[in-house]
């Protein structure tokens, strides 16, 4: 059994910090039209997700870490839906070849 000294030796931390760079990325190539619409509103979702997430793990109380685990989840929904919207504004092309 892993031992889970921090918030960072979670598995789904470290993956919803890697998504989060991505989403810098792929902001970055979006109309400079959006550096104050969809792009911040995807980094601040997205960045909100590993951060709820440490938050959580760093309360004391399992009910605190619970609630913490939903409002990611929550952000997790919105940064979804922000792509969806970027996908059908044609922002970026995603296909393969």
């Amino acid at each position: 059994m892993i031992e889970l000294k921090s918030y960072r030796d979670l598995t789904v931390w470290q993956k919803s910090m890697d998504l989060v760079v991505i989403c810098y990325q792929l902001t970055s190539l979006f109309p400079k039209t959006e550096i104050y619409g969809l792009s911040s509103q995807i980094q601040r979702a997205a960045v909100s997700i590993p951060a709820n997430i440490a938050e959580g793990k760093g309360r004391n109380h399992l009910g605190d870490y619970i609630r913490h685990l939903s409002m990611a989840n929550g952000s997790l929904k919105e940064l979804e839906t922000h792509l969806m919207i970027v996908g059908r504004l044609g922002y970026l092309n995603l296909s393969s070849g």
